[in-house]
Formats: C-alpha cells, structure tokens, sequence
C-alpha cells in the first residue's frame, strides 16, 4: 500500500510520511524542490521506509495535473491521500494582489482537489481508501493580516466536508485536521502529534469515521 503525500515538507508532510511509513506504506511524495525531495527520501530510507520523489509546483495547475496523472499512472495502489500545502503571504485585505491571493488559493484549495481528482478513480474501483486535508486555525477564525491564507483553509474545510459526502458511501474516508496553533516540536502542534492523529483517522471504523478533529 502507499500514501501519496503532496507538499511535504520537514513538519507535518515528512512526519506523516514516517508515521504510515512505520505501518508498512510505501511513501509516493511531491513537492517544488527536487533537492529538498532528495533529503526527505534520505532520510526516510534512513527508517527503512520506501519511497518515490515526484517534483511539481502545485501554484501551476495545468503542470501540478500532468504530474498527477504521471503519478497515478505508475502507481496503481494509492490507498491514502495527504494534501499538506500551505502558502503564507501575510497581507491585509486591502493590500492584497491578485496574483498573489490567486497563486496562494491555487495552492491551498485547488491542488486538493485535483489531487483527490486523481486518485477517486482507483480508490472507488477498490472502494476504499482515505482522503486526508492539513487544515489550519484560519478557517475558523479570519486574522486580517492572513487573509489569503485564511480564505484558503476555508475553502479546503469546506472541500473536505464536501469530499466526505461524497466518498463516505464509497467506502473513502475523506477528513481534514484543523490545526489551531504553530507547528513546533515539543508543543502540543508538535508535527509527530499531529501525524499521530492523521494514523487515528485512518484506523477507525467506518462506523466512527470522523470529519474533522480541532486541534487546539
């Protein structure tokens, strides 16, 4: 089995990788920087976990969508989907660019959708599998100076919920974990905390599935 994480980075994405890793899953990751990839997979095979590096800018989504179909085409047994981007361009609403709050929507709302585009079709022919979202504080409350970081987990909140509708009588559990603070080792948003969950809602029973766990 493999989860295909996009946007991995050395927090939540690497730590989330570790965790299914130690499960046995075969990590399958995309993110900007082929060099960064490189160091994650070092590492990773460091933990004796098995992985495949797939570079893409997830702002261009006509490029973001070609790699997505290489992915899917060479890698038939997707079982999880953790979508971890996130853009941070502090602005005020009044001070905001378009391309800015476009780019940063691209990346924090749309790339999920195409991601989850891709690998629906395998995962409803097995009917099974899990959709994961990195969702963030801002949803819930509206920092201005965060503005288009705040539209942004919104909007992925809202997709996940809607996601779960979807895929729930599939057998695809589809949630999101809002994340309601810093990301920083030896807090309670320590990534491998946060990855500890992620591993939780893949775990429960379809009975229990959950939506959305606050962590706060």
């Amino acid at each position: 089995m493999k989860i295909l994480v996009i946007g991995i980075g050395p927090g939540v994405g690497l730590a989330t990788a570790r965790r299914f890793g130690r499960e046995g899953f075969e990590v399958v990751m995309v993110a900007r920087k082929a060099q960064k990839l490189q160091e994650f997979q070092d590492q990773l095979a460091a933990d004796n976990i098995r992985s495949t590096a797939y570079p893409a800018d997830i702002a261009d989504a006509t490029a973001f969508k070609q790699v997505l179909e290489q992915i899917v085409r060479e890698h038939n047994d997707i079982e999880v989907l953790h979508y971890n981007p996130s853009a941070y361009n502090p602005a005020m609403p009044s001070e905001l660019s378009l391309p800015v709050f476009l780019s940063d929507f691209n990346i924090n709302v749309v790339g999920g959708l195409l991601a989850y585009q891709a690998v629906f079709p395998q995962m409803k022919a097995r009917q099974r599998g899990a959709v994961f979202l990195t969702g963030g504080g801002t949803a819930l409350q509206a920092p201005p100076m965060l503005a288009s970081l705040g539209v942004g987990k919104a909007g992925l909140r809202n997709l996940a919920f809607s996601l779960a509708q979807e895929c729930s009588p599939l057998h695809i559990h589809a949630a999101t974990i809002t994340i309601c603070g810093m990301i920083q080792q030896g807090t309670k948003f320590d990534p491998d905390l946060i990855a500890a969950e992620f591993w939780q809602l893949y775990c429960q029973p379809q009975e229990e599935w959950q939506t959305e766990i606050v962590m706060q």
